[in-house]
């Protein structure tokens, strides 16, 4: 089973948290919407206790049988869940960053470097972010380090990666350990209630 659910940061964070969460001092935007969302996606079960690894990436306390893993950009948060092993799950919206071009050159391998080369100039920034989402995914699941992104190459065929672009405007792709089907869900919370709609 892999599952995805997409909602909006400023939406979920200001939903109330689930009962008996210990909440930081001043919780930012992005976890309290995390904790919110997590929360809806395994109702009606109660949120299982959560810890943050060494590396920074939260899970499940104990001995998990779902893994799970956050990504947000601007206004939009993804949530990726598995039961069959560690998962990775990154999220950009397709938007203009300066000096993109030197960033693929420092840390897209080859074969990623040769597939913007390969693409025509206007589809260059959209593929930057396709690519950098894959790469991101892959390291979140292998619990790396932003420090790490030079060594992964997202064109490598070992990778069970799922990739779509959403609304035309954000990539999502998810790198899970083995190839299965997903399902993506869209999350809203109009007033104190959820609700889910389907998504493609």
């Amino acid at each position: 089973m892999l599952r995805v659910w997409l909602g909006s940061l400023s939406q979920l964070s200001q939903a109330p948290l689930p009962a008996g969460l210990q909440v930081p001092v001043s919780p930012r935007a992005g976890w309290h919407a995390g904790r919110v969302l997590l929360a809806h996606a395994l109702s009606p079960s109660p949120l299982p206790e959560l810890v943050i690894h060494q590396n920074g990436k939260p899970a499940f306390a104990g001995k998990p049988r779902l893994w799970f893993n956050l990504s947000h950009s601007g206004d939009d948060i993804a949530l990726a869940i598995s039961d069959e092993g560690e998962i990775g799950c990154d999220i950009e919206v397709v938007r203009p960053r300066k000096n993109w071009q030197g960033v693929a050159e420092a840390v897209f391998s080859d074969g990623e470097r040769q597939q913007l080369t390969d693409a025509p100039e206007p589809e260059r920034l959209n593929l930057f972010w396709q690519i950098w989402t894959r790469k991101e995914a892959i390291l979140k699941q292998a619990a790396g380090q932003v420090w790490q992104m030079a060594d992964v190459d997202s064109v490598a065929p070992h990778h069970a990666l799922r990739q779509q672009l959403i609304d035309d405007r954000l990539w999502l792709a998810v790198c899970a350990e083995a190839a299965t089907d997903w399902q993506l869900q869209r999350v809203y919370l109009p007033a104190a209630s959820a609700s889910d709609r389907k998504s493609g």
